[in-house]
């Protein structure tokens, strides 16, 4: 007996959730050899302004939590991703048609990388931060702050 594909859909990820595009619209994402691996969603301009919004409501908790917490955060991340790696290299090597080895590779550095933002976390104001020489009675002392939102 045979089965019926059930080929995977991608939708948006917005405000903690997955909606389908405001407009319904999907394109076909093609495995290296041209053959059909998934639908992806196509976002629209109110998709963009919603994901905007929805980060812009998510600024404040993210910047008022400690830096130690944001790291704990960007930690979990790299859990999950190496939870998962085994799915990740599977679909890397469908998608880009690299070799398996070629695949972890690349799931191993995206690991690595979450690891170090989130060691960074705790350690980047005391780096990034300094105080500033000046010819005055003052002090100038810079700390980086996070600004908003970028949409990309």
């Amino acid at each position: 007996m045979s089965r019926l594909a059930v080929p995977k859909t991608y939708k948006l990820f917005i405000g903690g959730g997955f909606p389908r595009s405001e407009s319904g619209r999907t394109y076909e994402v093609a495995r290296a050899d041209g053959a059909f691996l998934a639908n992806a969603a196509k976002a629209s301009r109110k998709d963009a302004r919603d994901a905007v919004v929805a980060a812009r409501g998510a600024v404040g908790g993210w910047a008022g939590a400690t830096a130690y917490n944001r790291g704990q955060v960007l930690y979990r991340i790299a859990e999950l991703l190496e939870g998962r790696r085994a799915q990740f290299v599977a679909e890397i090597e469908d998608a880009e048609g690299a070799t398996r080895a070629q695949a972890a590779a690349q799931v191993d550095e995206a690991i690595d990388r979450w690891v170090w933002y989130a060691g960074w976390a705790d350690k980047f104001a005391q780096v990034a931060g300094n105080a500033n020489p000046v010819a005055g009675p003052y002090f100038n002392i810079s700390v980086p702050e996070p600004t908003g939102v970028v949409a990309i």
